[in-house]
């Protein structure tokens, strides 16, 4: 098998594990960055003076700059050498974060956070490339499960630490906070990153046609995806507009790429195999990743009237049962066809889902405990066997490019998860609430009798007759709505689980690719 390959690598470095782990932290932190700042929304509007719908543009104006970069990444580490690419993107991204939490308008702040997730973004592909070009094939196993930390841990844990943050010393410090982890990464990557010569010859050359048509794509297409929902989708003739822009310039990306001798991303990598359904299931991980941390807090906000810290606490517990798993994939790997594990993960995670269609106003904290955990069991057993099996046999010169696709399109999938949940959402809640109100009529028994006890009620309170009256239709319209509501959130999950099913039926596809992410190397 894979023993005589393994007997001549030689042995990794206390130097080189540095290197990962400074990485992997990177990615960890541009990760949870994205998440970090939802709990604490309102704080930093009011910090700032905006609210409502601007306000969002703090979260979106991240995402942005973060997806447009990551495909991106593998190329300028060429130009400038991934060392100084790297460690610049680091300052930057401390920098940034510093500059958010001075800032004192909304403008200011959406410029920032958009730096910021460009300096973030460029983190998460290089760490994936770190792991595959230095670490020998039977090692690279555990340097992904390193980076699968990252990748799933901190959207998990990411509500749990802004919250603490905000709720304890005040929203700048979800900023201030990256200046310690950075700080360390740094330092890691100072000390073990090789010095190379940069190539700027490659910016006569470079595929800035691609580039151009894949920024203002993606940039349109998360935005209308980040804002479509509360913007009536088409029709709003903004929302319109950009789907045109996304649609014309993501298709020219797509034919340029195909087209050009040095495509700033290879699309032909697709075509292989386990590379491609890989990449296709890495797209259904970010939708249940990213929308099930969504649809948690959401449910728990709006049914439960929970607050940020409450949510925080709730969705610690998708994320702390993975520090303790993980660790134990890359041995499970040695055991276990990789495709299993992955299945094994999908199918587990889509079944936390369907857990979650009985909700009542009974169905909380302790009844999510179960469901909780077993979506962080799935979520450990899937991030690292899958980019095992979909980066086996990538040759070393198609590492980064492979790295910035693989990794753009799980961010991609949170994109489209969570505005085609939040949509689907209010879809079936304003379904339900038109069938319950058909049921509801001021001639039928059941419903006069209600309004009878809730009017008696009011009245015990020392309402008068006719406000009395009033506040029982009020209460009853306000049952209404809270019943729509769970069946809507009900509804939510199923779909959920339902995408979750249909990634883990894309692991079918896969081949077989023995030991690790470099197996066939």
């Amino acid at each position: 098998m894979s023993t005589p390959q393994m007997s001549q690598e030689e042995p990794v470095s206390f130097k080189t594990w540095v290197g990962v782990f400074g990485a992997t932290l990177g990615a960890f932190v541009a990760v949870l960055n994205i998440q970090v700042t939802n709990s604490a929304l309102l704080h930093i509007e009011g910090g700032i003076g905006t609210g409502g719908a601007n306000g969002a543009w703090i979260s979106t104006s991240y995402l942005i700059g973060e997806i447009i970069i990551i495909p991106l990444a593998a190329f300028l580490s060429q130009v400038f050498s991934l060392r100084r690419y790297f460690i610049a993107n680091v300052i930057f991204f401390m920098m940034f974060s510093v500059l958010c939490a001075f800032a004192h308008n909304l403008g200011e702040m959406v410029a920032f956070r958009a730096l910021q997730g460009i300096a973030g973004g460029v983190m998460i592909p290089l760490a994936f490339t770190i792991i595959v070009m230095s670490l020998p094939p039977s090692k690279q196993p555990i340097g992904m499960a390193a980076f699968a930390l990252g990748a799933t841990f901190a959207p998990a844990i990411g509500p749990t630490i802004g919250g603490y943050l905000n709720d304890n010393f005040g929203w700048q410090y979800i900023f201030y906070m990256n200046l310690v982890p950075g700080s360390v990464m740094l330092s890691a990557l100072l000390w073990t990153l090789k010095p190379e010569p940069m190539r700027l010859g490659l910016l006569k050359t470079g595929d800035w046609s691609g580039i151009a048509t894949l920024a203002i794509g993606l940039g349109a297409l998360q935005t209308v995806l980040e804002e479509g929902n509360q913007d009536d989708w088409f029709g709003s003739p903004l929302i319109v507009r950009l789907s045109i822009v996304a649609a014309i310039a993501l298709t020219l990306f797509v034919w340029i790429e195909l087209t050009t001798a040095a495509p700033v991303v290879n699309l032909r990598l697709l075509k292989r195999r386990n590379f491609g359904f890989g990449t296709f299931s890495n797209f259904f991980l970010g939708f249940g990743l990213y929308g099930s941390g969504y649809l948690l807090a959401q449910y728990l906000g709006q049914a439960q009237g929970y607050n940020a810290q409450q949510i925080g606490t709730v969705m610690m517990w998708t994320g702390l049962p993975q520090l303790v798993i993980i660790p134990f994939v890359p041995l499970l790997m040695k055991n276990f066809d990789n495709r299993v594990l992955v299945g094994l993960g999908l199918s587990l995670f889509a079944a936390s889902c369907f857990m979650n269609i009985g909700l009542s106003q009974d169905y909380a904290a302790d009844q999510l405990l179960i469901p909780n955990i077993t979506r962080a069991i799935g979520m450990s057993l899937v991030l690292t066997p899958l980019s095992a099996l979909a980066m086996a046999g990538m040759e070393r010169a198609n590492a980064g490019s492979a790295s910035g696709l693989f990794n753009m399109m799980r961010n991609l999938g949170g994109a489209f998860g969570t505005a085609m949940l939040v949509t689907f959402f209010s879809k079936r809640e304003q379904f339900h609430s038109n069938i319950i109100n058909s049921h509801v009529s001021m001639s039928d028994p059941a419903t006069l009798a209600r309004i009878a006890e809730l009017k008696q009620a009011f009245l015990s309170q020392g309402a008068d007759a006719v406000v009395a009256g009033q506040q029982a239709v009020i209460a009853i319209g306000h049952v209404i709505r809270a019943q729509a509501n769970l069946m809507g959130f009900a509804d939510t999950f199923a779909l959920l689980g339902m995408m979750l099913a249909l990634g883990a039926v894309s692991v079918a596809f896969l081949k077989k690719a023995a030991g690790s992410a470099a197996g066939a190397h």
